[in-house]
């Protein structure tokens, strides 16, 4: 297994070129289109796609990967990117911003190889997924059902009645074409949800919550003609790539479960050339990570609210729409997951800031970046300086990664202590309630 970092340059081997050659220099949108089984989680807001990202560049040799993160397998070759802020060779960094985004209770890093890896990432995301998807709303479509009852609502199918119904005992054969919540996609789901009942390591996810167990119980409940027997009919019939105008919620939640199905551990190279894989946006992975503690001091986060709250430029139009990391009151942050020059940030970053700040009044703003520096162990802030014209404190503020931890539950408690310093500093220095 091949391992990287984000944003950096390394080399690899000979023998795994022909296989890298399959995903290199080529962006994410390119992939997609070619029909790998990858699963990418981004920012849907944001203005710069990642889908025009590459995930590796590869010259000869040499390697040079960009922002994105996770775990990539084709062929015999496996290669797993992890964060450049991560300290340790697990990269308990990565895993940690994943449990804390997705509610994951239970986490193993103790697998050796990354199909396994891949494979778990799936199941304690399934979770997410499925409660997203149920709370639009169980998805239904329209069945062709066949009945053989007194009840004639359908079309008379005269062969099965002549086969069934002679003589004649009161029952007419017909077909009906009817909405119905047992289709082909609840039955995936239905599938996925027996097949992770099966593993004795993650089944606890099915019931971690009581919003999790009822949305488990509405699919069992609405999928009365399940059988195992069915599983490889139901795989070939979901194929087709997801769409639907309403329900838009089910096209990742369908992904996860051919993948999870598929494999039962996202097997490489169970097809020559096909690439699989979870792939992860670190610049949102990083700001959905802030969000989850940032929301007890009240900052509105227009991602997490599926594109709501936006910043209207102009007067009167709501046309053009702007998306701020973190705002609230007279605040506004701006989450950048890149080492930034705290003497002089880039002009694009600066830009922005000032941008946001203009457009809410701010009187305080700024970045909020992880930093690896050994000296930095609690939160730092630096000051920009005094905008000019309406005025505005721009400032920087260092999150320390902790480092030198020798187990992943001692990095745990570390980041929850350093989380629990960031929000009692902004509670203090901008008087919020938490």
């Amino acid at each position: 297994m091949k391992k990287f970092r984000d944003n950096s340059r390394d080399t690899i081997d000979e023998i795994h070129v022909e296989d890298l050659s399959l995903i290199a220099n080529k962006s994410i949108d390119e992939l997609l289109r070619q029909d790998h089984d990858l699963l990418v989680f981004r920012n849907n807001n944001d203005e710069a796609k990642i889908e025009t990202s590459n995930v590796l560049d590869l010259n000869h040799l040499e390697v040079k990967t960009g922002n994105i993160m996770g775990f990539l397998g084709v062929n015999a070759t496996e290669l797993k990117i992890r964060s450049r802020f991560g300290t340790h060779d697990e990269d308990y960094l990565l895993h940690y911003m994943l449990q804390k985004v997705f509610s994951i209770n239970v986490f193993n890093l103790d697998h050796s190889t990354s199909k396994e890896n891949v494979f778990d990432f799936l199941i304690y995301m399934f979770p997410h997924y499925l409660r997203k998807a149920i709370h639009q709303g169980l998805y239904k479509e329209y069945q062709r059902r066949d009945y053989n009852d007194a009840n004639v609502k359908g079309a008379i199918d005269v062969n099965r009645h002549i086969k069934q119904n002679i003589p004649f005992l009161g029952r007419i054969a017909y077909k009906v074409r009817e909405h119905s919540f047992d289709n082909d996609i609840t039955q995936l789901i239905r599938h996925t949800i027996e097949l992770i009942k099966t593993k004795y390591h993650s089944s606890t996810i099915l019931s971690s919550d009581l919003d999790i167990e009822q949305c488990v119980n509405q699919i069992i409940q609405h999928t009365p003609s399940y059988s195992i027997r069915d599983r490889r009919t139901i795989i070939n019939k979901n194929r087709r790539p997801f769409s639907h105008p309403y329900f838009t919620a089910y096209k990742d939640l369908h992904k996860i479960c051919l993948q999870i199905l598929r494999h039962e551990g996202l097997k490489y190279g169970e097809e020559k050339d096909k690439v699989y894989g979870v792939l992860f946006d670190g610049a949102w992975l990083w700001e959905e990570y802030l969000n989850t503690f940032l929301k007890q001091c009240d900052f509105e986060h227009p991602e997490n609210k599926s594109g709501g709250n936006p910043v209207y430029v102009f007067q009167g139009n709501k046309s053009v729409k702007r998306y701020p990391d973190f705002y609230k009151e007279n605040i506004v942050l701006d989450a950048k997951y890149k080492k930034l020059d705290l003497k002089r940030p880039d002009r694009d970053d600066m830009h922005q800031i000032i941008t946001y700040m203009y457009l809410l009044r701010a009187e305080r703003g700024g970045f909020v970046i992880p930093t690896t520096l050994r000296d930095h162990d609690l939160i730092r802030e630096k000051d920009l300086g005094i905008l000019e014209g309406y005025g505005g404190d721009v400032k920087i503020w260092s999150f320390p990664i902790p480092h030198d931890e020798v187990s992943y539950a001692e990095f745990s408690k570390r980041m929850q202590e350093r989380e629990k310093a960031f929000i009692e500093k902004f509670n203090k220095d901008f008087d919020t309630s938490p």
